[in-house]
């Protein structure tokens, strides 16, 4: 065969030493990044619990870049829309944790879209808690492939009929299946099997574990060793749910080592938020849904044995550099016009706190509502300093709350507020720090609740539960009691189908479907679970959807309503 002539060019002055041969193509790192669920800092072995049993962690720690000061959100969703993004929660349309606060606006990029563009293989396998319905799901966020939980939790009002920590009922690709064994033991064999498919391509595998959340089931086998050494029965549960999530680590990490895929693997151990027990804290206050330091202070480790020394860095580092980080270590530029509020941890991994870093401050705030309110549940992080303002997650505070000031370098357990005459002029500069903050990440997109599609394509029938009501009709809740709406984007003009599930009647009622002008209703009997009501005429638009049951003169809500398109309107 013939070589064209720019070919035998090139291997004569390569012969002839008058060139250099070009540089292989960057191999990208394969990336897993495993975030645990209501597992504080102090839950592991080597931070000094004595009776929590985490080898594998422990070694992945020992092996690993180690942010002693790595912080998140004190609750799970806010946590999750900034890790996926690297923007504060409140940009994203995220601002707490149920009744339609924790679905992400669509138009967020994430970096799930960012790797897959750049050619990974993305899949994510667990709790997502970002919006359960089109477009919001991760699937439609850029994961090729998402086997998940719908809501916050397994036994949430979300979970369907039947589902439990063994052998739950997940959504693969939005296909509702079935599957066997122990849920954190299911996440891990499918990211696993993920991995084995992905052949010669880069992979994102996103582990976000529903363990160890309430309501705190798993194994005797897990549970006894620790009710054996004086646990109660709950922390006995806790114990155990890490110690099987441990015990996973270690399969998936002797998997990597024996593909060979340890050295260019990087591997991120995480936690969402602070814990909920007390029996061990490494002294850190409080817990989780506080801005003290043991709600919002997680472990974060950080494993590239191709690139990374292991160290521990004192830096402050926070959930919103995750994406900046991993963009970095895979050589993928963000758009130019992606606003980032978190930076890349890559200097700091390499070189340690010797560094060059530009000092900063960290905006943590969350609590309950559909609107966040200045100076609630809300602090700011120095690398010595803290503001903060603990009180009130799930109250408004009362109008003379006051903010405390620590210095966490020696005082990490925030025992004494040392704020002072002395110091008020750090402190005020702190809080027209928060000031700005919250009014810019406010005005951001503000705080309109994000819509759930009817009728689109992708997503027919729709789903809706009591996990995204929104317009509530009493006090905040999703109780068996409570009535609610969904707010709703109805995309296509048609004729829709309404299937009611609730709990079963005590007695007669009437089943009551509304949305906009269209309204239609149903009488049903005691003992009575489903109503089916069709020749529901909606048109497009925006508006609130309302499935409610009225029995003996209460109302109440439906634990869950399908809605589905089932045609055209008939001409007028």
């Amino acid at each position: 065969m013939f070589r064209s002539a720019p070919v035998l060019l090139l291997l004569a002055l390569l012969g002839c030493g008058g060139a250099e041969a070009p540089p292989p193509a960057v191999e990208r790192p394969n990336i897993v990044l495993l975030m645990t669920d209501d597992q504080g800092w102090a839950q592991l072995g080597s931070h000094g619990d004595d009776v929590l049993k985490t080898p594998n962690l422990d070694k992945l720690a020992a092996e690993s870049v180690e942010f002693e000061r790595f912080y998140v959100s004190p609750v799970c969703a806010p946590t999750r829309a900034s890790l996926m993004t690297g923007r504060y929660n409140y940009r994203t349309g995220v601002v707490d944790t149920y009744l339609g606060r924790a679905m992400m606006a669509p138009d967020e990029v994430t970096i799930a879209e960012l790797l897959g563009e750049a050619g990974y293989r993305t899949g994510i396998f667990g709790k997502w808690h970002l919006g359960d319905n089109y477009p919001m799901r991760a699937m439609d966020q850029g994961f090729d492939r998402a086997i998940v939980i719908r809501g916050g939790g397994i036994g949430q009002p979300s979970d369907p009929p039947g589902s439990d920590y063994f052998d739950p009922i997940l959504f693969d690709n939005g296909e509702q299946k079935k599957y066997q064994g122990y849920c954190t033991d299911v996440y891990f064999q499918e990211a696993t099997r993920f991995i084995d498919e992905s052949g010669d391509k880069p992979f994102f595998v996103y582990l976000p574990t529903n363990a160890p959340h309430a309501p705190y089931r798993v194994a005797d086998s897990y549970r006894e060793p620790y009710a054996a050494l004086g646990l109660d029965d709950k922390d006995a549960r806790i114990y155990g749910m890490i110690t099987n999530i441990d015990d996973n680590v270690g399969r998936l990490l002797a998997h990597l080592d024996e593909k060979g895929l340890r050295d260019n693997t990087i591997f991120i151990f995480m936690t969402d938020n602070g814990p909920t027990t007390r029996r061990f804290t490494a002294g850190l206050r409080a817990q989780k849904a506080s801005t003290y330091e043991n709600g919002i202070r997680v472990p974060f480790f950080f494993r590239w044995p191709a690139k990374l020394q292991p160290r521990k860095v004192q830096t402050i580092g926070a959930h919103i550099d995750v994406l900046p980080t991993l963009l970095e270590a895979a050589g993928v530029q963000p758009p130019s016009t992606l606003h980032l509020d978190g930076r890349s941890l890559m200097p700091l991994l390499e070189l340690g706190d010797a560094a060059p870093w530009r000092d900063r401050r960290l905006f943590i705030q969350s609590h309950r509502g559909n609107i966040p309110e200045r100076g609630r549940n809300a602090t700011v992080i120095g690398q010595q300093y803290k503001l903060v303002q603990p009180l009130s997650f799930g109250q408004p505070p009362p109008p003379d709350a006051q903010w405390e000031y620590y210095d966490l370098n020696a005082d990490p357990g925030e025992a004494l507020d040392i704020s002072s005459k002395e110091n008020q002029r750090d402190r005020d500069n702190l809080q027209r720090d928060y000031e700005v903050w919250f009014r810019e990440v406010s005005e951001t997109r503000g705080y309109e609740p994000q819509r759930i599609w009817l009728g689109a394509e992708e997503e027919n029938p729709t789903v809706l539960t009591r996990q995204d009501w929104r317009i509530l009709a009493g006090p905040d809740g999703w109780g068996k009691g409570s009535y609610g709406e969904w707010a709703i984007d109805c995309r296509r003009d048609g004729l829709y189908k309404a299937i009611v599930d609730f709990d079963e009647a005590e007695a007669p009622g009437r089943a009551e479907v509304k949305f906009g002008a269209a309204e239609a209703s149903k009488e049903y009997e005691a003992g009575a679970t489903r109503v089916e009501l069709e020749g529901l005429r909606f048109q497009r638009g925006l508006g609130n959807l309302g499935a409610r049951l009225v029995s003996r003169g209460q109302v109440s809500g439906a634990r869950m309503v399908t809605m589905e398109r089932i045609g055209d309107l008939p001409p007028q």
